[in-house]
């Protein structure tokens, strides 16, 4: 190019000069005008995934205490897991009772579980119910409020 010659702009793009916003949606838009503010909406609750887990496995091991199912391999083999997670499942119910009655009453809210299984089968496995509180109180103190 040539001192005097400028580059030309294809038909297809736009240069647009000063501040721009992007618009929220599927497709990505930019514009000019400053956005409205965001809505406070309410957040979006549902049972903790620890819960719904604890509450499977009273189901399961009732449905293997009334006689419906044999043993936990055909618990397995009829639900589609390895006989490896009905057991960790099922682990779950060595965790005391009030530890079992605060995870059945917990609650995620917005998509925030507030404790993961893994970590919760590590206090089942903390030993007595005593040790099992004190490990719970410890992951809970340990979480984001």
């Amino acid at each position: 190019m040539s001192a005097g010659q400028e580059a030309a702009v294809p038909v297809d793009r736009h240069v647009i000069k000063g501040t721009l916003f992007r618009r929220r949606g599927s497709r990505v838009t930019f514009t000019e005008e400053l956005p409205a503010p965001e809505v406070k909406r309410e957040p979006v609750r549902r049972p903790a995934m620890v819960a719904q887990m604890l509450a499977l496995a009273h189901h399961l091991q009732r449905a293997i205490d009334r006689g419906i199912v044999s043993d936990r391999a055909s618990v397995a083999l009829s639900l589609g897991f390895t006989r490896a997670r009905v057991t960790q499942l099922l682990d779950l119910l060595l965790l005391a009772p009030d530890i079992q009655e605060q995870v059945l009453g917990m609650e995620a809210v917005d998509g925030v579980e507030p404790i993961g299984e893994r970590a919760l089968r590590g206090v089942a496995h903390a030993g007595t119910w005593e040790e099992q509180r004190a490990e719970f109180i410890g992951n809970r103190a340990s979480l984001p409020c």
